[in-house]
């Protein structure tokens, strides 16, 4: 597939741009150290950090949202999440120079994540993401992904229309959220895809690397 050049292109944050599943993970274990129980292994982890404390707790002690301990656990892992929230966070691979490149192409980058933007605005400018031309955040509209709403306040926000901008994400909220919002879907396959990787969600486009981005929009 050889897509027209975007005029900009948006992220999701964790698993795509960022490496956080390190202190995701802690967070959630010092939950279960708290209470006299073992570290979760953090290959169970890492595939459910995208999905944030749903997720994380999910994995780490067997319960849903829906389940009576669940608020109380939420609000522990977000509490150890914010206080430790950049020990071992850094961005993937590559992504330095992907977001360098787009810069000299002036095509416009954003992040549209479902963090909330409290934990966002921590964490962004401490792992070198501070230039980025938006940030909408899981609280900025009235509905999170995979609703198209956080997308669409974007593509607002840059200036640039939904069918000129593309959408990178490694969950299949963030290709569902994509395609609804009129976006050309970008599969990140490096992130937190876990087992289901070689579906993809049906992505327009799925990448093994930032590097392969890159490729993409040059026409490669």
């Amino acid at each position: 597939m050889n897509p027209r050049k975007p005029k900009a292109i948006l992220f999701d944050l964790d698993g795509t741009l960022a490496d956080t599943a390190p202190d995701l993970a802690d967070a959630v274990n010092r939950l279960r150290t708290a209470r006299g129980l073992a570290p979760t292994d953090y290959a169970q982890l890492r595939p459910v950090a995208s999905a944030g404390a749903r997720g994380l707790i999910g994995a780490a002690f067997g319960i849903n949202p829906q389940d009576e301990a669940y608020p109380l656990l939420r609000d522990g892992f977000l509490h150890n999440y914010e206080t430790n929230i950049a020990v071992h966070s850094t961005l993937f691979e590559g992504v330095p120079a992907l977001l360098q490149s787009l810069e000299q192409e002036d095509i416009v980058w954003g992040i549209v994540t479902n963090k909330v933007t409290r934990l966002t605005e921590q964490l962004v400018p401490k792992i070198g993401l501070g230039h980025a031309a938006c940030v909408v955040c899981g609280d900025t509209t009235a509905h999170p992904k995979p609703h198209p709403a956080p997308l669409l306040e974007a593509s607002t926000r840059i200036g640039v229309a939904p069918a000129d901008c593309w959408y990178v994400g490694d969950d299949l909220r963030d290709i569902q959220a994509g395609k609804a919002a009129g976006m050309l879907t970008v599969a990140a396959g490096w992130g937190y895809c876990g087992e289901t990787l070689p579906v993809y969600w049906g992505a327009d486009i799925a990448i093994d690397s930032p590097a392969q981005l890159q490729e993409l929009i040059h026409g490669r």
